[in-house]
């Protein structure tokens, strides 16, 4: 018998709480302004997104080996989606593309605080214009870890080679220093506070309890009249400057955090309960390459086949989401449409009372007509999977009968043969002599097949031929879609850049540590 969609819940978890799984957290939260609220309440945010977490990870979605009771508690009390994708574009939109902050903000909201980490860089052409950074999109405060360099393992369309040479010659600059002081930590991974640097390096014994005292001080943080800061008139132009000066934290920490309910406590003791959507998901499926010997350390994903960063296995885009609003969603509630990361955007504009950009394609389709029962089909019909800039599968939810079909034109080879990742790979090769292509495409019937075991043929499917030609041509609408930008992942664009490089002291002696009063300390030298 083929399995269901739940058929993994018996399984036992590969993964373990606290430093093995080590999710991400991002919180975002958004007040609307008093002078807009008297005239129409709208709703606080709190956005949770967990870093490569499994979707088998979570007591609510069928592990019973690890207690997750308050992520579980957002299940029971809200609802949960079961075919949630974490559908990307194909390549970063250009430097003025703006967060779901900006049109938030521009309709009356205070603004938005980001606690957590950024990966998105910092500045373009000199150390303080930080063109890059969240308050440079949006978010009026930011406090949280900043990565300055990109995973590019895989995904780079330049031979190995170059790349490795390339950065032999950046590291010899610095490399009597580097070597004693660690160079990818300290000039890596880096804690700031808004555009000022308060911990470099990042000190992982103490990330995760800062993380956390900064996001319950800003919940906690007493709420100001901003009526000044709305557009008058209720403009809901998304052009231009952010209106604005409201409260917006980042917040870090890992999922024990979540866990121990301290943030959830954090909102009943201030009252915010019954007046927050609290919107709780992963970025993707594990990694199923991050091991410790035998011992998997990246999270599980469930029946699903495949992990993080392999383009359009299941494991690696169907993942948690769970959403909470008291006295407006339902408890205990499934959605088993697809939706995808992409709808959180237009959702929150949505019930901030903004309107989406006018001026590009937008990707998301707000969840309210789902969530409130007022339609029973998701906003997607086509959702498109992609391994760095290549296209690697495509799903098509077909409206007359419900079936959900998926399409791989690519996918990666797993090493060793047979294996279910890409073992001593680091991460599964988007492109080259790493994947395979299918000609025909394999196709799968996702209700009845959510595992992706039985590939279909022509033989076993008489609308084979039917589906793959539907789909294809979606792909090829797609396509014309996607406006040609800059590859962020360019040999050039990942080089490291020392005159851009974010310093706590005298460069290149860069170093300073937070302490319990939120100054920064200089380390003796």
């Amino acid at each position: 018998m083929r399995p269901s969609p739940d058929a993994g819940r018996s399984k036992k978890s590969q993964s373990a709480v606290g430093p093995t799984l080590r999710p991400l957290l991002l919180g975002l939260l958004l007040w609307s302004c008093g002078a807009e609220a008297s005239r129409a309440p709208r709703p606080n945010f709190l956005l949770i997104l967990a870093d490569d977490l499994g979707i088998g990870d979570l007591g609510c979605y069928g592990n019973h080996t690890l207690r997750t009771p308050n992520i579980d508690r957002l299940a029971d009390e809200g609802l949960r989606l079961t075919q949630l994708d974490s559908h990307r574009r194909p390549s970063c939109l250009s430097l003025p593309e703006r967060g779901a902050a900006q049109p938030a903000a521009r309709a009356g909201s205070r603004g938005a605080c980001l606690a957590g980490k950024w990966h998105q860089g910092l500045s373009c052409a000199s150390r303080g214009d930080h063109c890059h950074h969240p308050l440079s999109h949006g978010f009026d405060y930011f406090y949280g870890l900043t990565l300055l360099a990109a995973k590019v393992h895989g995904l780079l369309p330049v031979p190995w080679k170059v790349v490795l040479g390339a950065a032999c010659l950046s590291l010899l600059l610095f490399l009597c220093w580097s070597c004693s002081s660690g160079f990818v930590r300290r000039w890596n991974c880096i804690v700031m506070r808004n555009h000022e640097v308060t911990g470099q390096p990042m000190d992982l014994d103490r990330s995760t309890q800062l993380l956390l005292r900064e996001a319950q001080a800003f919940i906690r943080r007493p709420p100001r009249d901003c009526s000044r800061d709305c557009p008058a008139g209720g403009d809901l132009d998304t052009m231009g400057e952010v209106h604005g000066a409201g409260r917006v934290c980042v917040l870090c920490p890992d999922t024990c955090l979540l866990s121990e309910g301290k943030i959830l406590h954090t909102l009943e003791r201030n009252g915010l309960t019954n007046t927050t959507l609290t919107y709780f998901a992963s970025d993707h499926g594990g990694h199923l390459e991050a091991r410790d010997g035998s011992q998997q350390l990246g999270g599980w994903n469930g029946i699903y086949r495949g992990g993080k960063g392999m383009g359009g296995w299941e494991g690696g885009i169907r993942v948690p989401g769970l959403l909470r609003a008291p006295g407006v969603l339902p408890p205990g509630r499934e959605i088993h449409e697809p939706t995808s990361l992409m709808d959180v955007f237009p959702t929150v504009v949505q019930l901030a009372g903004g309107q989406v950009p006018q001026d590009r394609v937008i990707d998301g389709r707000s969840l309210l007509p789902l969530l409130r029962g007022e339609e029973g089909q998701s906003g997607h019909e086509f959702l498109f999977h992609y391994c760095g800039t290549e296209l690697h599968a495509a799903r098509w939810h077909q409206r007359d009968g419900g079936r959900v079909w998926k399409v791989h034109y690519t996918t990666p080879r797993f090493h060793p043969p047979g294996a279910g990742a890409c073992y001593g790979h680091g991460v599964c090769p988007c492109s080259g002599d790493g994947v395979i292509h299918h000609r025909p495409p394999l196709l799968f019937e996702l209700s009845s097949d959510p595992a992706e075991a039985w590939p279909l043929s022509p033989d076993s499917e008489p609308l084979f031929h039917t589906v793959v030609a539907r789909v294809d041509a979606a792909v090829a609408e797609h396509r014309e879609t996607l406006s040609p930008v800059p590859q962020q992942l360019s040999l050039s664009r990942v080089l490291w850049r020392p005159w851009l490089q974010p310093c706590c002291g005298t460069f290149p002696f860069c170093g300073c540590q937070e302490d319990g009063d939120n100054t920064p300390q200089k380390p003796g030298l």
